[in-house]
């Protein structure tokens, strides 16, 4: 999937790479950034002291999705989701593009043996299994008929997708002889139903933003211009990260668990995790401050 993000909005946020060891802060006018090693397929910024910005960085491979890119993006998920100081994780491009699907060089040549065994893409769903609200920013146009289906499965594995007017999103493994690899035949079924994944899988038709947003894939189309769906996409991330963590995360594993459970066993979870965020200094907080008509100050605890 093609999508396209602003040169102006990235300049202003002057991102710089970032290492695998903690977030740092620095001065206000700044935002943070590791400070050993650097990654060498994304950039990690935080441009809210509670969010963290993860930008895909393959700007001559349009952002294709190889496997030492996700390498790299898995563990940026995991080091934002162990740091205590991030609340939400905003998911972008690269000054290019957004993701052009999976890296077709690395596949062309691989055995079903090899793929088989090393279990080849199984990787892809780890950033599925991070707690912290993942927010996906997706913005642009495709120019060529590269594959887009990657891109498209990425932005499914977010819990939220923010899309600019020019956005679009499709499935089109069906024309190099292939079919999704990294779940979007069944996580489109789950949300546009069977008779629309099946002509985006079987034709590998592209979809605008619109169709997208009228279909239920995205959350909302932003307005149009440059950089304005990173910008939402990062004040999202800071409402959230107003908000309880502890609530923040078990709203969004009560969500995801609609998608595996029936309604009667999903009523009985949410209830139980309902119940549970009564032993939280947060839910007397956030209550307490409800009845006191004030802001609500929480600890995460």
């Amino acid at each position: 999937m093609s999508h396209f993000i602003c040169r102006a909005f990235y300049n202003s946020l002057k991102i710089a790479p970032v290492s695998r060891s903690k977030f740092v802060r620095l001065s206000p006018g700044n935002i943070r950034r590791m400070s050993t090693e650097t990654y060498n397929y994304i950039l990690v910024s935080r441009p809210e002291p509670a969010v963290a910005l993860v930008a895909l960085n393959r700007p001559k491979a349009l952002n294709a999705l190889s496997s030492p890119l996700f390498v790299e993006l898995n563990q940026a998920f995991r080091e934002a989701d162990a740091d205590p100081s991030v609340s939400a994780i905003v998911l972008t491009g690269s000054e290019k593009a957004f993701a052009a699907g999976a890296d077709i060089k690395e596949m062309k040549d691989i055995e079903f043996a090899d793929a088989y065994k090393n279990r080849f893409l199984e990787n892809w769903a780890e950033m599925t299994r991070i707690r912290k609200p993942i927010i996906a920013a997706v913005s642009g146009y495709a120019v060529r008929p590269f594959p887009l289906g990657g891109g498209c499965e990425l932005a499914l594995m977010c819990d939220i997708i923010l899309a600019s007017p020019t956005a679009k999103f499709g499935q089109p493994e069906i024309n190099l002889g292939t079919i999704p690899g990294g779940g979007g035949s069944q996580r489109l079924a789950r949300i546009i139903g069977k008779s629309r994944t099946m002509e985006m899988v079987l034709t590998g038709r592209m979809i605008s933003a619109q169709e997208a947003s009228e279909w239920g894939i995205v959350s909302r189309v932003v307005k149009e211009g440059e950089g304005e769906v990173v910008k939402e996409a990062i004040a999202v991330g800071k409402e959230i990260a107003s908000k309880s963590q502890i609530a923040t995360q078990a709203a969004k594993e009560v969500c995801n668990a609609a998608y595996e459970l029936t309604l009667a066993e999903g009523l009985r979870f949410e209830r139980r995790i309902f119940h549970g965020l009564f032993a939280t200094k947060d839910q007397k907080e956030g209550m307490g401050a409800f009845a006191e008509r004030r802001k609500p100050n929480f600890t995460n605890e």
